[in-house]
Parts: C-alpha cells; sequence; structure tokens
C-alpha cells in the first residue's frame, strides 16, 4: 500500500512539473495585448457621423466666458482678450471682446448668412452676408478663425448631408476625412474639405483641420481639457452617458501663416433661456445695423 502511494506522488509531481514548465514556455513565448491598446474604441464612420450629430443636437443654447492670447497679429486690436460668446441654434452667434482692464473692443454677430461688426475704437460697424466679408477686408480672417474654433465647443462641426467621409484608423486615433461638392464642378469631383481626429478611448474629436480647396491647410484646431457641461449625451453605440463634454482650452493655427490664437475657457454654461438681447442684432436691410447694447 506504501509502494502504491509513492509511485502516484512521484507520477503526480512529474505531472504538476510539467504543467510549471508548460506555463513558463507559453507565458513567454504568448504576446501581450499592447497597453496602449487597452480599452480602445471601434466605431464605423457612420457611427461617428451619428455622434457628432448627437453633439451638435445636444446643444440648444450656450454662453461662456473665455480668455484669448493672439500671436503673429492675427488680431490687430489687441494680442490678449476676454471675451463672451452666445450661442442659439441652429446658427446664431455672438462674440465679444474686451481688454483685461473690460474695455470693449468689439462685438461680432452672426444669424443665419447676415454678420455684423462693431468696433467702438474705432467708431465703425460692418455689416453684411458671410458669403461675402470683402467689406470686413483683413479682419475678415480672425473671425472666421474664431467661428472654426468655437465650432469645437458648440458641436457645429457635424457631417452635412451633401458632404461624405472615410474612416482611417491611426493606433489610438480614427481620423476621419471629409469630403464635399465642389461649387460649380461635376458631382464626382469632392475635394478634402476637412480632417477630425477622434481619440479612440473617449471617441472625443482632439483635433482638426480645415483645407481649402485646392488641398491646402486653412487652419489646424487642437482641443484639450474635456470638461463636462452637465446634459446627457448618447455616444455612437447608443449606449447613455451623463456627461456632455467640451474642451475647455482651444489652440489654433492658422495655415496662411498668419498667427495662431489660443482659447481657454472660464465657465460654460449650455441649455438655459438666452434673451434676445443677449444674442445681439444684425439687420437684414442694406443699411447699417444699430449696435447692440
Amino acid at each position: 500500500m506504501s509502494c502504491l502511494r509513492s509511485t502516484v506522488m512521484r507520477v503526480t509531481g512529474h505531472v504538476a512539473l510539467i504543467i510549471l514548465l508548460c506555463a513558463l514556455v507559453f507565458g513567454c513565448t504568448t504576446t501581450p495585448a499592447p497597453e496602449e491598446a487597452v480599452g480602445l474604441k471601434q466605431a464605423t464612420a457612420e457611427e461617428l457621423a451619428i455622434l457628432l450629430r448627437q453633439r451638435e443636437a445636444a446643444i440648444r443654447t450656450m454662453k461662456g466666458l473665455f480668455s484669448a492670447k493672439v500671436r503673429g497679429g492675427l488680431i490687430p486690436i489687441s494680442t490678449r482678450v476676454e471675451g463672451a460668446v452666445y450661442y442659439r441654434r441652429p446658427n446664431s452667434m455672438r462674440l465679444r471682446g474686451f481688454t483685461p482692464i473690460g474695455g470693449e473692443l468689439f462685438e461680432f454677430v452672426q444669424a443665419d448668412d447676415l454678420y455684423m461688426l462693431r468696433l467702438p475704437t474705432m467708431g465703425r460697424v460692418l455689416s453684411g452676408r458671410q458669403s461675402d466679408m470683402s467689406e470686413m477686408g483683413k479682419l475678415a480672417r480672425p473671425f472666421e478663425l474664431s467661428v472654426w474654433a468655437m465650432g469645437g465647443v458648440l458641436g457645429t462641426s457635424a457631417i452635412g448631408k451633401d458632404e461624405t467621409t472615410k474612416l482611417v484608423e491611426e493606433g489610438t486615433r480614427y481620423r476621419l476625412d471629409v469630403f464635399g461638392p465642389r461649387p460649380g464642378a461635376a458631382s464626382t469631383d469632392r475635394p478634402l474639405l476637412r480632417r477630425m481626429w477622434f481619440d479612440r478611448r473617449t471617441l472625443l474629436v482632439v483635433q482638426e483641420e480645415r483645407l481649402n480647396g485646392a488641398g491646402e491647410m486653412d487652419a489646424s484646431i487642437q482641443y484639450e481639457d474635456f470638461r463636462s457641461i452637465g446634459e446627457t449625451a448618447l455616444p455612437a453605440n447608443g449606449s447613455p452617458d451623463s456627461r456632455l463634454l467640451r474642451p475647455f482650452k482651444i489652440s489654433l493655427e492658422d495655415g496662411r501663416g498668419q498667427g495662431s490664437v489660443q482659447i481657454t475657457f472660464h465657465e460654460i454654461i449650455s441649455n438655459q433661456e438666452l434673451k434676445n438681447e443677449e444674442l445681439g442684432r444684425v439687420s437684414r436691410r442694406s443699411s447699417l445695423p444699430e449696435p447692440a447694447s
């Protein structure tokens, strides 16, 4: 009996030793999943387009306070601006800029295709259509860039009905290329208009490039410091997320080499009723509008 027990123990010991050796061998030869791939989300171009539309629809109104640092002479008025933005869907926005000590620098109002720019320090009021901002001269460019930068907060960079997309996987990011029709050209000619980079852990847009019709970069925008502004969002997979995240830091580089702007938000309030006077006024007549209060 003791001989049998001894034999069993020897066999069991051999089996355990074999199992241990196998575990060591497989443990050394099996390649672990890369740490950077852990937690990455999967999405299609269609799902990301839906996500952008949901984020746009989630903001009905918004107002915020921000500081802007301007480099390279992009805005000749001042190199540092304290500002306020007011927005109401689908396309009414007002930007106001002040000096660090509270002096008013500008007021820019857009509604539909109309705009009004008031410059108190210069005693000028300009108005017209956004499709033709020639009256603004050199000031047209900085305000065009400002509207693009604010789009990352407002969610107004959604894919249009006449636009198509292509998705490219770049490690921990997705790149969504957006193509649109060229005015006056055949429908088959679809130039690249925008590129958006999504962080695959959060599916938030962290970088964007605007391109001109020739395929050259018009502006590059970085979005950082995402914080909740208290609303509910629906991600691409349809599962609820209790937070609506927006970037509180936006860095923009002008693709034409005219300078850069860094915007830092101090406060963002969403979906509260806005008074008409908060959004300002823009005339639908050819005459210049009265300055907003």
